[in-house]
């Protein structure tokens, strides 16, 4: 056998799981139904700033196919933004904004305002009537506060105090719905 046939396996896909669900059904045990979570993506604004939050597993039906997936993505030093739907529609549609965003700062020597980044998203995906499939929560704070918008996949957008997005949308709200108050800060 070669040492290299020896090495404890480096990631990829753990059958760990799999093989205790054969077990329980081989001692005549129900084995145990999936459950599809889906994407989770919020945003909040408090006295003092925005603050963002995502899941971080991605999905391929029901297959996990990334347990580590980054939602949360770099806009500007001041700005991000999480993205929900399609891994590579956000991911390209948020790289191409915050190249755009970069650019900007260069040509004026200005900190990038949360405005401008959403007016760039939405064009974008207005003009792909929703074919890039990308639904975002853009979240910074710029020379005039905090700011927190949602973007749909065919370009319009909401401004709102919380947000939450994706298919696990509902509980996370109903969370923001009983629990936010106007005054928060970071002491609570």
């Amino acid at each position: 056998m070669s040492p290299s046939l020896d090495l404890p396996p480096k990631g990829g896909f753990s059958f760990d799981l799999c093989r205790r669900n054969a077990m329980l059904q081989n001692k005549g045990l129900k084995a145990p139904t999936f459950l599809k979570t889906g994407t989770t993506i919020v945003g909040l604004v408090f006295q003092d700033g925005v603050i963002l939050g995502a899941d971080t597993r991605a999905t391929e039906g029901p297959i996990v196919a990334d347990k580590n997936c980054e939602k949360i993505h770099y806009m500007a030093p001041n700005i991000y933004c999480c993205g929900a739907g399609t891994a590579a529609d956000t991911e390209a549609v948020t790289d191409m904004v915050s190249s755009q965003l970069q650019l900007h700062r260069y040509h004026t020597g200005r900190e990038s305002r949360v405005v401008t980044a959403l007016t760039l998203l939405k064009k974008h995906l207005f003009n792909y009537q929703g074919h890039v499939s990308a639904a975002l929560v853009l979240g910074g704070v710029d020379i005039t506060g905090p700011h927190l918008h949602t973007i749909y996949p065919h370009g319009s957008t909401d401004t709102l105090p919380f947000a939450t997005m994706g298919s696990g949308s509902l509980a996370a709200m109903s969370v923001f719905e009983s629990k936010y108050k106007e005054s928060l800060s970071v002491k609570g």
